[in-house]
């Protein structure tokens, strides 16, 4: 096991939004180390953003993070040889993590067109409670209401 947490590195705001949301999400998307296609298919997909919806980029993306991040989720915790499901309240930066992993896995798994247009997709969707990061926040909600009966089991 573990001995302590590592210390948090701190992640500076992306250079054209100042918004330390936004980096954070270029980072999970950037893979083998590619940081500049990360960026470049970013604002891509905000400019596509902003074209379809004629809101700002930035005030979408925001929005559609909010909206795929869950309030409740089920941690397992065992109990005298038994493992219960007990519902518990989601911290802010794992909340966001999850909107990130959930909007980046449902842009990935659409089909066709560049994934700049896939992801900005998935973000109008995300946007107006629809798309399939939304619904894998609905399940997770539907799991935390029906294990309620367990949440006084709650570290």
């Amino acid at each position: 096991m573990r001995r302590g947490k590592p210390e948090e590195r701190p992640v500076l705001p992306d250079l054209r939004f100042n918004s330390v949301a936004l980096q954070t999400f270029i980072h999970h998307m950037m893979m083998r180390g590619k940081k500049s296609v990360a960026v470049r298919l970013m604002y891509d997909t905000l400019d596509i953003v902003q074209e379809k919806t004629g809101k700002t980029g930035i005030e979408m993306f925001d929005l559609a993070m909010k909206n795929v991040g869950p309030i409740m989720e089920v941690r397992p915790r065992r109990v005298g040889g038994a493992t219960y499901q007990v519902p518990m309240e989601v911290p802010a930066d794992r909340r966001m993590t999850l909107a990130i992993r959930w909007i980046l896995n449902a842009a990935r798994a659409r089909s066709g067109k560049s994934f700049s247009e896939k992801l900005a997709a998935e973000l109008m969707d995300a946007a107006t409670n629809q798309g399939a990061a939304i619904r894998k926040r609905e399940e997770a909600h539907k799991m935390a209401e029906a294990n309620r009966a367990f949440s006084h089991y709650r570290v």
